[in-house]
């Protein structure tokens, strides 16, 4: 009888991880040939420094700097951190200069060291430009490396420019058109060149007054506008109106991405946290999250406060406990709502600050209706179990509540913009707390009121 030769069989859904921990450097490199950089990125986020670092070195030269400009920053130092010097020196090279200030923004002082001591002086100079401008600026997420175009060039004249200068900028889809002191005129998109006659001049094809952002704007604001004009690439210019950059889209998605992790975060009461999650520590989290936690338990003592404050009216009307739950949930659900879309709506600029009386009247009467319906529905279900005095109290109570809680929902984010703190910070569950303890005092008011007591 025939011997038939075992093979090894690995699951189609095998990761590179799995690979790693097997061993299997040949199954590993296969992987890695057949997967784009930004899947190999996030399987590298996922696993620990050790494991990353090996992973990351099967990588050729070419390959290694795309999958590493694909990583997020706190990544990208554990990679670093684990190469020789010629290869850290070659990569960090390699990388776009905006890339490359925002690893090393949040970098320690000692690999930023390094990393400054390996590079080029060209590349060391817009490194350093670009690290000076404000935290959190268009400025620090700009590409310095941009091909801009006089405005008396021919359109063969601005085609062999974009081919003589193209290598070195990280996009010429857009370019800007300037004047002799280097201020922005306008700008051309490529596309408008390629399909023009080529004794055509510039200056009958650029588009002026574009949409542009100072290097010390918000570079969320920045960003956002960007989705607004549908542009792609943005210039970026400094208080003398010369031209000193681009925002480029994929930097602009990157910032509009953290700005949402952030918000969303911040609005389910954590605090937001760098990297991967799945490569993130259990303890890690539970810091992130604890901080929170406490300052909501602490909150929250305002409830027992008022529920103890109200100890005779429930001795009265023993019922009125069974809907304590009920009510605050109800209030809670429609504050966290109303400060969900307000932050939200705060955030692409949809309102402002000074709508703040426009949002107050709006809301409110959103809560007054939400209010009418639940307590329509609540009046129902309380006279099943209750008197049906105590369901229209009940009632009664949902309605206030809903309008109250949709109120404060809606002005808490706006007012802290107004003070200049995020608007996230003061959203779902600090609402969500100010409205249990307030509309306990309302559920009991208004009982004490309808039912005599």
């Amino acid at each position: 009888m025939p011997q038939i030769e075992l093979t090894e069989v690995r699951p189609l859904s095998e990761s590179l991880q799995d690979f790693c921990d097997g061993h299997h450097v040949d199954a590993a490199l296969d992987w890695l040939d057949n997967h784009q950089p930004h899947m190999i990125a996030d399987q590298l986020a996922r696993m620990d420094a050790v494991q990353a670092g090996m992973a990351f070195r099967l990588l050729d030269k070419d390959r290694a700097l795309a999958v590493f400009e694909e990583l997020e920053p706190v990544d990208q130092q554990q990679i670093l951190a684990g190469l020789r010097d010629q290869s850290f020196r070659d990569l960090v090279e390699g990388m776009d200069p905006d890339d490359r200030a925002r690893m090393l923004r949040e970098a320690p002082a000692k690999v930023a060291k390094k990393v400054l001591a390996g590079l080029s002086p060209r590349e060391r100079r817009m490194t350093a430009a670009l690290l000076g401008y404000p935290e959190g600026s268009a400025g620090q997420y700009m590409t310095p490396e941009v091909v801009a175009l006089p405005r008396n060039l021919t359109v063969a004249e601005a085609l062999a420019t974009v081919r003589a200068k193209g290598g070195n900028a990280e996009t010429v889809y857009t370019l800007p058109v300037v004047d002799a002191g280097r201020r922005l005129i306008g700008v051309v998109e490529l596309r408008e060149l390629v399909l023009s006659g080529p004794e055509t001049m510039v200056s009958e094809l650029v588009v002026t007054e574009p949409a542009f952002a100072r290097a010390t704007d918000s570079a969320e604001k920045s960003a956002r506008l960007m989705r607004s004009t549908n542009d792609i690439n943005l210039p970026v210019v400094d208080s003398e109106d010369r031209l000193v950059g681009l925002l480029t889209i994929d930097d602009a998605v990157e910032v509009i991405e953290a700005a949402d992790s952030e918000d969303v975060a911040r609005q389910a009461g954590s605090a937001p946290w760098e990297g991967h999650y799945m490569a993130a520590k259990v303890f890690q989290l539970a810091r992130y999250r604890a901080l929170w936690l406490l300052l909501l338990l602490f909150a929250a003592t305002l409830t027992v406060s008022v529920t103890d404050f109200f100890e005779g009216t429930l001795q009265q009307a023993a019922h009125l406990a069974l809907f304590i739950p009920l009510l605050i949930g109800a209030g809670g659900n429609a504050g966290a709502q109303a400060a969900t879309a307000c932050v939200r709506a705060l955030a692409v600029g949809e309102v402002r600050v000074s709508d703040l009386f426009k949002v107050i009247w709006r809301e409110c009467r959103v809560g007054l209706v939400l209010g009418a319906m639940l307590a329509a529905a609540g009046v129902v279900i309380g006279s099943f179990f209750v008197e049906t005095k105590v369901a229209v109290v009940v009632g009664i109570t949902l309605v206030i509540i809903c309008g109250w809680a949709a109120t404060i929902g809606g002005t808490m984010p706006l007012l802290a913009k107004k003070l200049r703190i995020d608007p996230a910070v003061v959203s779902a569950p600090m609402v969500t707390t100010l409205v249990d303890a307030t509309g306990l005092v309302i559920y009991f008011t208004t009982a004490k009121l309808v039912l005599g007591i």
